[in-house]
């Protein structure tokens, strides 16, 4: 998996990160850097410990499946994408509580979808702990940065890096089919 592909599926599985940073930073009077510490590894561990265990099981199957693999990832990605575009349409209340009772719902939540990313990764052979390292960095700055935007300027960006999300993780999976396919 070469590294901008990598970058585009980081930035793409952290846009629920990033609308649920946003969130709790409109939620807040002020953002602490402890916040955006809290929040960065909340996010940033699940998104990367969820692409782990993903690729741990898919491996456990990639046997039984490898000839269909391209076709699983294609279909992990388009409804992992589909699913973040139509959650974007939703209205959703997030407190403005940092404690753990509270973001590890919601860290689980964000990261369900990097588990499919890691059967997927295990599917392609990624070289996963760059992979899972890269995604839960991104993950973290993005989220950080995030709830910082959200107590700034407000809700505007929460449903557009939502849809970009889906977007970018449909167009992933379009293009892994494509290429195991031989069309590009």
């Amino acid at each position: 998996m070469k590294i901008w592909e990598l970058f585009i599926i980081a930035v793409g599985l952290s846009m629920d990160a990033f609308a649920i940073a946003i969130c709790k930073g409109l939620s807040v009077e002020k953002v602490s850097k402890k916040q955006q510490l809290t929040i960065g590894l909340y996010f940033g561990g699940f998104q990367a410990l969820m692409p782990l265990l993903g690729y741990l099981l898919g491996i456990r199957f990639q046997s039984l499946i490898a000839g269909v693999d391209h076709w699983i990832a294609f279909v992990l990605l388009a409804v992992i994408g589909i699913n973040m575009i139509y959650q974007s349409f939703k209205e959703e209340k997030i407190g403005d509580s940092f404690a753990a009772k509270v973001m590890i719902p919601l860290a689980l939540a964000s990261s369900i979808d990097a588990l499919a990313i890691g059967v997927t990764f295990a599917f392609l052979q990624a070289d996963i702990v760059p992979a899972i390292s890269f995604i839960g960095v991104m993950t973290f700055v993005i989220s950080a940065i995030g709830l910082k935007l959200g107590h700034v300027f407000g809700a505007g960006y929460k449903k557009t890096a939502e849809r970009l999300g889906g977007v970018v993780l449909v167009f992933m999976g379009v293009k892994i089919l494509l290429e195991h396919l031989s069309i590009i």
